[in-house]
This record gives structure tokens, sequence and C-alpha cells, in this order.
């Protein structure tokens, strides 16, 4: 019997951010897949980031994962979104050429060292004594490993939707992992479904591109990797369409032939990218809905009409697509479908991503209860690394709500649960304005560095940054200025009151009017701060006070999470605790009073006494 560290189940983003962690880390690792040809396809949308998402992305990088850098070798758009509002909600987007992105991906797993790939359906778990030792597959082959992580996104039980019609697979043509879930299930895990979807594929030789609204990226393109230094493919525009009375109408009078509304999907649906029968049923006030068309690539004819995603029969596709401005005589390459997928109770993990029933057993990504590319790398590479440590016999990494969007992921997840496929928000993050994604290398780095998966030369080039930052603000803060006529008319055409007496550079700097930039323009004032820090330094300045306030309210947090609690601890006997109370801690087994205060249902009073009962033990 094969016997591996690390065996990894699933190769999409989660699986391959967990088996590239493990690896990385010296691990002898293998990546079980159906299919070794579809390792990091994207199944849904061309396009990685968004808002939230981003943010996501830039700390996956930080901490040494990939998709950052398969980002930038294979984007054709880069966009900031949120570019005109406040640093703390800024984030990144980027379209990409879905086969440059997953021919990278393969590329870069099948290379890496001490990773081997496996082609198998896993059927079931070893488990002896509450502790996993490997998998059993399809042909009742026995792999053993001393950790695994499940990662197999949308096809655990996977069923596709198309009208009325539905076929078993995990992404059109492709099979569904069955046998698993049942596993799974008689171990004692809650298991229910979730309904994800995406749109059809339209021939861009058939759009009228003359009716549509252009949208550009962003130039200069902001890359996504903090070690990317050039973008090297060409960028091309978007562009936005709108559907209309007529698309509305076709919708309503074809809701019967909806798998959605004909009763025949059950499970739960996304609430943030629904189907377009879904935004037209719950927001009828609209009066139009908009279709954002995505190339999917520079040598590829098929667009992705973003806002189209739909389970309806194809004929009726067809309808919807040609009523819309712009695709009168769209062909469909591909139609759109609905899936049907297992997911687990994710209060059934800790933080860290392990299995609170069975030890050494991770599970990351859409199983979770999570949509989207971003939410499930994230999740791949902790539970990576968390299994990776465990088979090193090193305490685990947990990831908080005060040091990155990730942990926040994590926190939610493991400690309220989700109803429905859970996608992350900068409105999700308390700290956001300290979490920005532009210092999330700043943040993070030196975590990947000590795990082994940021190299010595990335982690000087943060070192270098965050000096020059320091640097750059001390200088502001100690060099006065006087008055004087090019500084006056500078501030005078910036439309802000000169100077009367000597200020700080610090001081003028803090004006909303006034940029680090332009002020550096002013040659008098002497200002040196390299370009690769500008942006820090401008933030810290600006929004000082803010920052403060925040960081008072961290270490109110912090406070709360290092007071432990015992993973053993029977709250049953603590006095003054209701019942509910005893029953939520007893079930969800949080680690820390921090994570015991963010249950639904355990209040202020009963922390005050879980702190009182743990000074007595």
């Amino acid at each position: 019997m094969e016997k591996y560290n690390v065996l990894v189940i699933g190769a999409g983003h989660a699986g391959i951010e967990a088996a590239l962690a493990c690896a990385r880390m010296g691990l002898h690792t293998a990546i079980l897949t159906l299919n070794r040809n579809t390792i990091g396809a994207l199944s849904c949308n061309p396009a990685v980031g968004g808002v939230g998402k981003g943010q996501l992305v830039k700390e996956i990088d930080a901490l040494g994962g990939e998709m950052a850098k398969a980002t930038d070798f294979s984007a054709i758009q880069f966009r900031i979104l949120n570019a005109s509002k406040g640093a703390a909600v800024q984030s990144s987007r980027a379209q990409v050429d879905m086969q440059l992105y997953q021919q990278y991906m393969q590329r870069v797993v099948l290379e890496q060292e001490n990773l081997e790939v496996v082609e198998a359906e896993v059927k079931d778990l070893i488990i002896k004594e509450s502790q996993v030792y490997g998998v059993i597959t399809a042909k009742k082959e026995e792999i053993s490993a001393d950790c695994v992580v499940i990662c197999p996104g949308t096809f655990l039980d996977g069923v596709i939707h198309i009208g009325l019609n539905k076929t078993v697979g995990g992404r059109i043509n492709e099979p569904a992992s069955c046998g698993l879930a049942d596993s799974l299930r008689k171990l004692g895990f809650n298991l229910f479904r979730f309904k994800t979807g995406t749109c059809p594929r339209l021939d861009k030789n058939t759009i009228d591109f003359s009716k549509l609204i252009v949208q550009n990226g962003d130039d200069p393109s902001c890359p996504f990797s903090f070690s990317t230094r050039v973008i090297q493919q060409k960028q091309v525009p978007c562009h936005i369409t709108y559907t209309n009375s007529l698309t509305h109408k076709i919708i309503l009078d074809n809701l019967s032939r909806s798998p959605l509304y004909g009763g025949i999907i059950k499970a739960t649906g996304v609430r943030y990218c629904p189907s377009i029968e879904d935004k037209i049923v719950k927001f009828s006030d609209r009066e139009r809905h908009q279709v954002f068309l995505e190339p999917q690539g520079l040598n590829t004819d098929e667009i992705y009409p973003n806002g189209l995603s739909t389970s309806f029969p194809e004929d009726v596709q067809l309808e919807i697509i040609h009523s819309v401005e712009g695709l009168e005589k769209a062909r469909v390459i591909r139609f759109g479908y609905g899936i049907e997928h297992t997911v687990v109770d994710s209060t059934q993990l800790f933080p860290t991503l392990e299995s609170k029933i069975i030890r050494n057993l991770y599970i990351a990504g859409q199983i979770n209860g999570t949509t989207g590319y971003e939410e499930a790398a994230a999740q791949g590479l902790v539970a990576g690394i968390n299994a990776g440590l465990r088979a090193k016999n090193k305490d685990h990494l947990i990831l908080t709500r005060a040091n990155s969007y990730i942990g926040v992921l994590l926190d939610d997840l493991t400690t309220k649960g989700t109803q429905e496929p859970y996608r992350m928000f900068t409105s999700r993050v308390e700290y956001r304005l300290i979490l920005r994604e532009d210092n999330a290398d700043l943040r993070l780095r030196k975590i990947g560095h000590d795990l082994g998966l940021v190299s010595d030369a990335e982690f000087k080039n943060t070192q270098t940054k965050q000096e020059a930052i320091d640097n750059g603000i001390k200088f502001l803060r100690s060099h006065r200025v006087g008055p004087s006529q090019e500084l006056n008319n500078f501030l005078r055409k910036s439309a802000t009151p000169c100077l009367q007496n000597s200020v700080t550079l610090e001081h003028i700097l803090k004006r909303p009017q006034v940029s680090l930039s332009n002020l550096m323009s002013l040659s008098e004032l002497g200002i040196d701060i390299p370009e690769f820090a500008l942006r820090q330094v401008e933030i810290e300045v600006k929004y000082s006070g803010f920052i403060q306030r925040q960081l008072v309210e961290v270490e109110r947090f912090k406070n709360l999470e290092k007071i432990k609690l015992p993973l053993e601890l029977d709250y049953g006997i603590i006095s003054g605790l209701s019942r509910e109370i005893k029953e939520k801690l007893n079930k969800f087994r949080p680690l820390n009073l921090g994570q015991a205060s963010r249950i639904s249902g355990v209040t202020p009073a009963a922390v005050s006494i879980l702190m009182v009962y743990l000074r007595k033990i």
C-alpha cells in the first residue's frame, strides 16, 4: 500500500493550493483527481478577484500560494473596483485567459517536487479510532496517509440541470464523485445540498459590439502577486449590455420550465450571484439588469455573458439571449446549467479546517458551503498548511479576524456556519481599514516565510518595503516647512488654503486635496520615497486616526482570543450558563473565548461566566 504524508482529494482551486503547500513544506504529497487534464480548470467565469475576493487572492499570495501568480500570468484585463472610494474597500479583479490559467496551474502542479498526481475516484476513508489513515478508491485500492484533505468542489454527488432534464456530473461533460458523501454521512457529518450555476457561452463573431458599452481595464495594470513586476499578456476590453422588458417577459412566461421554479431543484442557491430567473422574480421592480460580456481568452471566440446564469431549457435560453441588445444574432457555443452538490456543515470543523469528528481529516473549498474560486483557494491553502504542520507534529496555523480576510472567512464558516452559499465581501470584515489588499504582504509574508512557502528573496523585498514605509512616514512627521511661493501656489491650485505658518509635511498630506505623488513633485520639499512604498505611506498618514482606533479595537479582540478553552471542557457542569448555551458550546467546541463570543446565542454574560470559571481550573 502506497504511503504519503498528505493526500489531497480534488485538483480544483482548493486542492491545488493544499497540495502545493504540503509539497513545498517538504512532505510526500499526492493529489487525487478524476482527470489530470482538468487540473486547474476555471469552471465558471473567466475572472479572478472582486470585492472582498481580491483581498483573499492577495493574502493567498502573501502566504505563499499560487493563485495570484497564475492570474498575473494569464490576465488580459485588470481593474481596481471601488477605486473612487476609500482604501478599505478597494479590491482587485482580473479577466483571465482560461486556457493560459489552466496551463499555468497544470505545469506548476506537475513540476512540483514532492507532489504526485494520481487519477482515482475516492469512495471511502480509512478510519481507525476516529482518526483517518488514508482512502479507498473506486478500484478498491487503499492509499495510506498521515493526513487527508478533502477538496471535491461541486463534484460531490453533483447533479446538472438544464431545463427539466438532469444528469449526474460535477461539471458539464464530467463525472461526479459518488460514494464519498455516504462515507462522510456515516462518520457523523451533517450534509446538505447547495445549488450554483453558470452562464451560456457565446460566439463573439455573432455579437454586435457596436451596440455595447466598452469597458477597458486600468492603465497601468496593477498585478495581483507581490512578486510580479511586468504583465506579459495583451490587454483587451470587456463590454456591457442590459436585459429589458422583453427579456423579463420571456423569463416570466417560462418559469414553469425552470427547474428552480418547477420544484426540481430543492437546494439553496447563491444569494449574491443569482440566476437570471431569480433576479427577475425577486427584483421585479428593476427595469433592467446588467450583462457583463467577458472574453474567455485571447485565442478563443467564446464570450461569457456574466449576469445570464440560468438553468432554463436550451430553447428558452436562446430566446433570452436574443432579446438582449447586441445579442440578437448571438450563437450559443455552450448552454448554461445549474448544479446541485453536497456540502458539509462547516461548524463541524475547527478554524484550522480539521474535522472535529475525525482527527487528521481536513475539509476545504465549496464542500464547506462557499462559492467562488478565491474562497476555495484560501481554504485549500490553510487546510494544506495545517495538514502539513500536523504531519510534522507541529502546532496548527490559525488566522484570525484581526489579521486577515482569510481569518474572517474561516471564522464565519466554523463559528456561524452558513445556510446558503457563502461569498466574501469587505462588509464582513470589521477591521478592513488595516486589512487592506495593498498591505497583505506586510501582514502575512512572515508567516509564509516561516512555513517555507515564501522565498528568502520575496521576504527580503517585503522587509525592504516595510523599512521604506517607516522611513517615509518618519520623514513626513519630522520635517517642517514654512510658507513659500512654490508651495502656496501648489496648495492654491489644489483648492486648499495656503500656509501661514510652519507645519509638518504630514500635516499637509492629511489634507484630502493633496496627494503624496503631487507633493513629491515640489523639489524644494526634498521628499524621497520609493514608488513601491508611496501608496502605503499616504494611506497610513491620511487615515492615521481611524487606523489607531481600529488597532485599539484589535487589541481588545486579541485579549479574548488569547484566553484558550480546553477542547475536553464539559460546559454542562458550569453553573450560570443556560441549557441552550451549554448545548451550543458543547457542540461547537470553541478554541478560545473570542470564538465562543461569536457563536449565535452566546451572550456577553455567558462569556464573563466562562472567564470566571477558567480562573478556577
